[in-house]
């Protein structure tokens, strides 16, 4: 599989786009329970076919840029915000990044790796892989100068804390389901979602400044614009209150631009209880 992926890291962007957008179409045709969950969650959000519908084919495209991103020469990257990041960075408390599951958000960190790395490094908080040989290509591809991961274990968070602590940025997908005892419920597009607090607490006891981004997938493989704006408001103490304000902030980002939403997320369900 890693050699599979180290062929399809030379194929061009567009053609690895065009096969994802296929790919895209493919699983939701096949898939039921995909299908519906997609729907679902594009309906609560309030958004029309016209507004989602594009997002079936980029999805498709998550998946096989994948071999390019981690493995293949650089692609060709904008800045729209950029400003921002210099402003927090001048700052030196350390830089909160949330990100939803918008665009490419794989693109986020190694641009910032790219362009702010050599300064102040940072750390995206993951989810290991449970196959073995995934996770060891995981872990090779994503490091990169000025970029390091931590995984979603206490240690894992007292890492991002260290690295704050230091002036460092961190990076998390705040829209991701926690496991149980690490969130609180919150309303997501109107309806309850299980949200980690942890962003809130990582900005909350450093001090960081917290910035919102996503990766804009461009068409016909012209690359990326990463999208970047300060935090509209001061986080409260309140978890329950802070965790909405996250989720209002998210879903006013993917107001933009619907069409590369990952609306077959599971963003509703019911959070593991083994906290694995």
């Amino acid at each position: 599989m890693i050699t599979l992926f180290r062929i399809l890291s030379v194929l061009p962007l567009w053609l690895m786009h065009g096969l994802g957008w296929l790919l895209g179409w493919l699983v939701f045709g096949v898939s039921g329970l995909y299908r519906r969950r997609f729907l679902a969650n594009a309906r609560q959000a309030g958004y029309t076919p016209a507004q989602w519908l594009g997002a079936v084919g980029q999805a498709g495209c998550l998946v096989t840029e994948l071999p390019r991103l981690w493995l293949g020469r650089p692609v060709r990257i904008h800045w729209d915000g950029a400003q921002h990041v210099e402003a927090a960075l001048a700052r030196g408390t350390g830089i909160v990044f949330l990100t939803p599951h918008l665009g490419c958000f794989e693109i986020t960190a190694q641009a910032y790796a790219g362009r702010f790395g050599s300064r102040q490094p940072m750390t995206v908080l993951f989810r290991p892989a449970r196959k073995t040989w995934l996770r060891g290509l995981i872990d090779s591809a994503r490091w990169r100068p000025g970029l390091y991961t931590a995984p979603t274990t206490m240690a894992g968070v007292k890492q991002l804390l260290k690295a704050l602590r230091q002036g460092q940025s961190v990076g998390l997908l705040p829209d991701q389901v926690p496991p149980h005892g690490l969130g609180v419920w919150a309303p997501f597009f109107g309806r309850a979602a299980y949200t980690m607090t942890l962003s809130a607490r990582l900005a909350q006891q450093t001090g960081a400044a917290v910035l919102v981004a996503w990766g804009e997938r461009l068409a016909w493989g012209r690359g990326y614009t990463v999208h970047v704006k300060p935090f509209a408001e001061q986080l409260p103490a309140d978890a329950v209150q802070a965790a909405t304000d996250i989720n209002q902030a998210m879903a006013q980002l993917i107001a933009e631009c619907p069409q590369q939403y990952l609306w077959g997320y599971a963003r509703y369900k019911q959070p593991r209880q083994d906290g694995h």
